[in-house]
């Protein structure tokens, strides 16, 4: 697949929140490097380049306003010339501006990674999928966090983040990895 001037990347809740209590055992270590080499091609690119954060109305979340956990983690705040979208829902255009940006920058692909797979990142990937966008979702630059079920054992994170990814691969999204999303890229130094 190739990426030009229709495709956006938005980097979904890369925030410092996530490393502070009460925050269980994350998957794909990876994640981080994964979404900075990105970050750098695309940007090498030229393409289109929407942040997305959230800032919590949930009292005591890591992840509101004033917290030093709402601040993007090292190498992710948006630069000067790069758009931001705040939230407080997971989904990425429910709230806000997203969808009248990106229709009037005339985009058609939307390139999505962040944290976490199974909530922010798979909950705009499925607007986005139904909102007629063709949607990536950049698998090895995501990551999630272990759940309890309901009797109270634990689901392994690095299973979550496998089912995910299938459920957006079987019906809303293209699932690829960052090298894969790199050569796809067209322009001046992309690659």
């Amino acid at each position: 697949m190739n990426f030009d001037a229709r495709s956006v990347l938005i980097p979904i809740d890369v925030q410092c929140g996530f490393d502070f209590p009460p925050w269980p055992p994350r998957s794909n270590p990876a994640m981080e490097g994964n979404g900075l080499r990105l970050l750098d091609a695309w940007r090498r690119a030229g393409l289109p380049l929407i942040h997305v954060r959230h800032d919590s109305v949930v009292e005591g979340s890591t992840l509101a306003p004033g917290h030093p956990g709402n601040a993007h983690r090292a190498g992710y705040a948006p630069l000067e010339s790069e758009a931001l979208v705040t939230k407080s829902v997971n989904a990425a255009f429910i709230g806000t501006d997203l969808d009248l940006r990106l229709r009037r920058l005339g985009i058609d692909t939307v390139v999505l990674f962040g944290i976490s797979t199974d909530m922010c990142v798979s909950t705009t990937a499925r607007v986005s999928a139904n909102l007629g966008y063709r949607t990536v979702v950049v698998g090895d630059a995501c990551a999630c966090f272990e759940l309890k079920d309901a009797d109270g054992s634990v689901i392994r994170a690095d299973d979550i983040q496998r089912a995910h990814l299938a459920t957006l691969r079987a019906e809303f999204a293209q699932v690829m990895d960052t090298d894969e999303v790199i050569a796809g890229l067209r322009g001046k130094d992309a690659a």
